[in-house]
């Protein structure tokens, strides 16, 4: 039995983890079970018949009246441990359970919480005719359906009795009416809070302590409404839990009222934070001017040189200013243009380590037609005008012949289409240098046209008109040019 009770998952609200089941002994330490009902309702009850029970199991109860239907959460030692914590009293007659759950008890159980849901709405219209300022939030009817219980929220004192005689005459059954608060309304329904977790109302917390904004000021949270309060309306409950931690840090920090005086001004407390024990001061109470941020000895040492009458030149004079570390990319995530040198990488790779796309075996070599040795008559033409610049012109011309070399070589290279054609069909190039060549193919088709065109297009032209006749009667051929030439010679034979 204490194994299949701590392997059980529930999912219901306020569970408690039996971290006793597998103790000796402590599954028949009490004849007391503790057994929950819609929601977060727990009753503690007495099994005098010894039943044999286990973790979930579906129980009827005693109620008044008649019985109702819940479900097993606890068993065993843990259960006394609970009923001290929840003060549970034990003066009164316990309760008893009456049986596990039939299937008659459970169809009855069924049929009453389907009413629930129509019952709020209505009771909420009946409310609003009778003019109460109240909200009923919840309503949950017993097991055998004999009474229906009431949750409502109420800011003021309010007089339901005859609301209480208009839903017993409208429902037919024995009304109980329950006032909770905002904190407990929250709990009921359940939900997501904003740390992601289950709501600490509807998970684990039975008690709900009044929270204030002082609490919130001790942690130095901003007072911002919104932020600071949770889905019921009210101060987050998670406030509270870690402000005797602030309040037992603050109480080693300087008072916030103590002015610390220096030759040059008074300085006043700003802000303080408390994890690196640092204090910021500013010389205007009212805004931030001049800010200084210094450590809790220091302050405790001006303290005390002010109670002694001296004043130090500055705060900051006897500390030593601790380099500050530069917040530093590990994984390279905030680089903008981090992905670019990738894409250059990739767009020389596709262009086969020509990145202009440009052919080599396309382009024409341009010889070097006796460049060299102009070069050379004009460095020795330069050696004799200028013998003491004699070495800066040797270096010139050192660099002149190394970049002739390499012209020359470019242009061996490039009279070489052969191996040049070689080299490019490994990889990618091919498709580039066959892309070259179709466009050269095309380009000397679309000329070929154009000159084949023209040709006809003179063919086509009509015969030019008959020559014109001179005075003397002879022809004169328009279209050709007329040559000068030999009729000078013709005129100096007359002469």
């Amino acid at each position: 039995m204490c194994a299949k009770g701590c392997s059980k998952i529930q999912n219901n609200k306020l569970n408690t983890y039996d971290w006793l089941c597998g103790v000796p002994d402590a599954e028949n330490a009490t004849d007391f079970v503790e057994v929950q009902f819609k929601n977060t309702r727990k009753g503690y009850y007495l099994n005098n018949t010894h039943i044999p029970l286990e973790k979930g199991d579906m129980v009827a109860v005693e109620a008044a009246p008649g019985h109702d239907i819940g479900t097993v959460t606890l068993t065993g030692k843990l259960v006394l441990l609970q009923m001290k914590k929840n003060n549970v009293r034990n003066d009164q007659e316990p309760k008893k359970i009456y049986r596990k759950a039939k299937q008659t008890d459970l169809d009855k159980y069924e049929e009453a919480k389907a009413k629930e849901h129509e019952t709020m709405i209505q009771s909420r219209q009946i409310a609003a005719r009778l003019g109460l300022n109240m909200k009923i939030g919840d309503v949950e009817y017993q097991g055998d359906g004999n009474k229906a219980i009431f949750y409502y929220i109420a800011d003021e004192r309010v007089d339901f009795r005859q609301l209480i005689k208009v839903l017993a005459e409208t429902f037919r059954v024995r009304i109980e009416m329950k006032q909770i608060g905002a904190r407990q309304e929250a709990g009921r329904i359940g939900g997501i809070g904003p740390c992601g977790r289950e709501l600490c109302c509807s998970s684990w917390m039975t008690s709900f302590v009044s929270v204030a904004t002082g609490a919130a000021r001790y942690q130095d949270i901003s007072m911002n409404p919104q932020k600071l309060a949770g889905q019921c309306a009210k101060l987050k409950c998670c406030i509270n839990y870690e402000v005797d931690a602030y309040v037992e840090a603050q109480k080693r920090l300087p008072s916030k009222e103590i002015v610390l005086e220096t030759k040059d001004s008074n300085y006043y407390h700003f802000k303080t934070d408390i994890f690196k024990r640092e204090i910021t001061y500013s010389t205007d109470k009212a805004i931030a001017a001049n800010l200084v941020t210094i450590p809790a000895q220091r302050a405790f040492d001006i303290i005390n040189m002010n109670k002694k009458g001296i004043k130090p030149v500055s705060l900051e004079a006897d500390t030593k200013q601790q380099p500050k570390r530069d917040s530093q990319d590990i994984l390279g995530q905030d680089s903008v243009t981090r992905f670019d040198n990738v894409s250059k990488k990739k767009k020389k790779k596709r262009g086969g380590g020509n990145p202009n796309g440009n052919n080599p075996s396309n382009e024409r070599a341009t010889p070097n037609n006796g460049n060299s040795n102009k070069d050379k008559g004009t460095q020795e033409g330069l050696q004799d005008k200028n013998p003491k610049e004699g070495k800066n012109i040797n270096r010139d011309s050192k660099e002149s012949k190394n970049s002739n070399k390499e012209k020359t070589e470019n242009a061996n290279n490039q009279q070489s289409p052969q191996k040049n054609n070689n080299r490019g069909n490994q990889g990618q190039g091919q498709k580039f240098n066959n892309k070259n060549k179709q466009q050269q193919r095309t380009k000397n088709k679309f000329n070929d046209e154009r000159q084949s065109e023209k040709e006809n297009a003179q063919q086509a032209k009509p015969k030019a008109p008959q020559a014109a006749t001179d005075v003397n009667g002879n022809k004169q051929n328009t279209n050709k040019p007329a040559n000068n030439k030999p009729k000078e010679k013709d005129a100096k034979q007359d002469n």
